[in-house]
This record gives structure tokens, sequence and C-alpha cells, in this order.
């Protein structure tokens, strides 16, 4: 496997793909022309390998699948401030090691996310490197602290595409409903942890059973479930465009459900270890697995599962939060939330697949245009003119993910050990390889 910098090529034909576009439900066996850093064409008409394609490099992908490179809404870089967890390189290179080529970066750094220099900063830095393209929210309070609003409008004009408080919930129903209500006069999104902080303060696993049994403090899913009704009152209320990160109980997904009936201007995203994982995997004080928030029961895991199905679970992202080994290696109580993600998105998103919840397009489009489309980004679909972003994947192919061997500078992964199915073959970003397995 390596990573690659080839400078922008001419003509590139990828030939002999199944080529799936989950924005136009596009699954046909053909391939893809990039001109440059541009897809000029999309069709049946490059299906063969040893066809003549004119000028055209011609690059055999071998019947694996070629989708839009994947776009990830939820990732913590570190850098600024916290480069021995992570930096915008190695967050970069995991991300194209996993077919992810556009990310929204969380405004948790230092300094935070709540000034133009500090967006404009990731914006530059990302451009330099050639790798994922990194989109930063802004918060909605300044200094993450809850209280004051950032402005809002002043960071979505230097590039912010959208708004949170990153691992921090906006508590005060006050100042949210304010933020909502700002955020509708310019169409802002706003992204919300939906945790309420006092119910949840102290815990560190899910409430129930096992916590007790462990001797562990819980949080319990009411936490999440209080702050998720009180918000849909509020957007309902304002008008406004919320989006709930990484929701992870049954009783969620009913409210966002009955919301979206109601016409509520409401979306949500799951992570990999909600449907795939359940508390169990804490284990024997397993700190890889203590995450935020924490992996729920397994009649939560089902539930987000047909959350995922129905619709009402728009996007699965990855959650990405990398942490250093002194930080991880601690007792349980202690030890720090998050696990890393960028590589193992796309292999834990086809268990839906192969387990046959849902067909491979169904599948694509919460990693692909669904996030595309609530950020607002120029990604996630294939089409002529668009940017030449795309990975080529297969299926099928088996790997033990091990967390030793991530590209991620910090390798606290909750799958670590686990087997999967479905690996990144080759990215592109701009039309150059930027990685190839």
């Amino acid at each position: 496997m390596s990573m690659k910098h080839d400078k922008p090529l001419g003509r590139v034909a990828y030939v002999n793909a199944r080529v799936i576009d989950p924005a136009s439900n596009l699954d046909i066996h053909g391939g893809v022309l990039c001109e440059g850093e541009t897809i000029t064409d999309i069709g049946p008409g490059y299906a063969k390998a040893g066809g003549h394609y004119g000028e055209a490099e011609v690059v055999d992908c071998k019947g694996a699948c070629l989708v839009p490179g994947l776009v990830d809404m939820r990732v913590q870089i570190r850098e600024p401030g916290e480069e021995h967890k992570g930096t915008l390189k190695s967050a970069g290179e995991a991300a194209a090691q996993g077919g992810v080529t556009s990310l929204v970066s969380l405004p948790n750094t230092t300094p935070v996310t709540d000034d133009m220099s500090v967006v404009e900063f990731v914006a530059r830095r990302a451009r330099l490197l050639g790798l994922s393209k990194v989109y930063p929210y802004g918060a909605i309070t300044k200094g993450l602290k809850g209280s004051d609003m950032a402005e809002m409008g002043m960071l979505a004009e230097s590039g912010a595409v959208a708004f949170t408080d990153g691992i921090h919930a906006v508590a005060s129903a006050k100042v949210m409903r304010k933020a909502l209500t700002y955020a509708r006069n310019y169409d802002l999104l706003l992204v919300q942890h939906a945790e309420e902080p006092s119910l949840a303060e102290g815990g560190c696993m899910n409430a129930g059973d096992l916590a007790i049994r462990m001797g562990l403090p819980g949080i319990p899913t009411v936490a999440e479930t209080i702050m998720v009704a009180r918000d849909v009152r509020l957007a309902e209320d304002t008008g406004g465009r919320l989006h709930f990160a990484h929701i992870s109980t049954a009783e969620s997904i009913d409210i966002i459900r009955r919301a979206k009936e109601r016409g509520v201007r409401v979306t949500c995203d799951t992570a990999p270890p909600y449907f795939s994982l359940n508390e169990l995997a804490v284990g024997d004080y397993r700190t890889f697995a203590k995450l935020s928030p924490p992996l729920r029961g397994e009649e939560d895991r089902q539930a987000i599962i047909e959350g995922i199905k129905d619709g009402t679970i728009d996007v699965i992202a990855s959650d990405h939060a990398p942490e250093d080994e002194d930080s991880k290696r601690l007792p349980f109580a202690q030890a720090a939330f998050g696990g890393v993600g960028l590589e193992t998105l796309l292999a834990i998103t086809l268990e839906l697949y192969h387990n046959k919840h849902m067909s491979l397009l169904e599948c694509l489009k919460t990693v692909t245009c669904n996030p595309a489309k609530i950020v607002g980004l120029p990604a996630g679909r294939l089409e002529k003119g668009a940017a030449a972003d795309f990975c080529i994947f297969d299926p099928d192919r088996g790997w033990k993910i091990d967390a030793d061997q991530l590209a991620s500078k910090s390798k606290n992964s909750p799958f670590d050990g686990r087997l999967a199915q479905g690996r990144c073959l080759r990215t592109v970003i701009d039309g150059r390889t930027v990685f190839e397995f």
C-alpha cells in the first residue's frame, strides 16, 4: 500500500469498473474518463479492460466498485493545538486510505475555530497538503463555552460550512434558541452533540446492569433523548436547520422520525460503533471502546440499524476522535472518550450491505451524497464537470483491522482485531491518485 502525490494527470480512463453513483441511482458496468482534475465522461463505453480510449492512460479497475469519494461530516483533526494526537497530514492520509475525499473538521482545536483566522488556517493548510479536502465547522458559541454566540455570519463568509460546539452540547435552551433563530436568517446549519451535561456528568459507559456489575458510573439513554426532544421543539419553534450528531438510542430515533413527519428541518447521523457494537464491547474495561456517547444496549443497536434502513438516520459519519496512548492507557473511568474511524468507515458501513440490511447503493448514500447535501459540499457524486474525487474498492475483500497498522497518528480504534469485509484499493482526489493499496 502506498500514499502518492502525483502531479495532476492529463487524460485518464478508469475502465472495467462497477460504477455506482448513489446520488443518481446509477449502478452500471463501465468507467470514468478524467481530464486533469475533472470528470469529463461516465458510462458503459469504458467497460472493456483492453479497449482503445484514444490518448488516455488506462487504469483497469478489474471489476471493483468505483464510487464518489466518501464524505465524512464528523472528524476531530487535533491541529492546531494537539498535534501529538493527530494532524491535518495524518488525518488526510488516514482519510485517503479509507476512501474519504472530503471531511468536515470539528472546532474543538486550540485555539477554538470561533475566529476567522483559524477557519482560514485549516482550509489553507489542507489545500497545501493536497490530501483529502477539509472543510471546517465554526463554533456556535465563543470558546465552546455555551454562553455567548460566536460570529457565525462572519465565520460562514470565511469558509465555515456549518456550526457546532463539537463534543459539547449547547446546554442552554435560551442560547440554542437564539442560535437557531440567527442561523435561520442566514440558512446556516447547526449540529448538536445531543447529551444533557448534568445527566452525563461523571459517567463513563452506558447506564444499566452491566455498568452496575462493572462498578462504573453510567450515562443514561435519557441524557440523549431529553436533549433531542428539547432541540426538536426549538427547531420547530424557530424554523432553523438542525442536525443531531452520533445518535445512539432507540427513543432518539423515534423522536426524530416523528419530527421529520411533521416537517421539522431536522437531520441526524450515527457512527459505525453504534450499529456494529454494543456495551458488551467494553468487556474487560477496554478503553478503546470508551466512546461519547457510550456504546448502548443491544436493543438500541438494533434500533439504529432500523433507523438507517428507513432513512430516519441520514448519514453515517466516522466520529474520528484520535487520542494518544497516555490518554487511553488509564483506568476506564479516567481514560479519554473517543475512537479513530476514518480508515474503518467504509468497511464497517458495508456490514449493513453484507448482512442484507440494505442494498449497496442505499448503503453508500449514507457516506456520499447524503452528508454532502446536508452540509452543502460540492462532493459526494459522480457527474460530468465535477471534481475527479472518487474511490475504488472491493466490497468483498476481507481483512483484519489492526490498530497498529492504521495511518492515523493515534491508534485508538474500537474495531481493533475485528474481521472486516470491503477494502479501499485506490483513492483519487482532483484527478491525482493519493492512495493505492
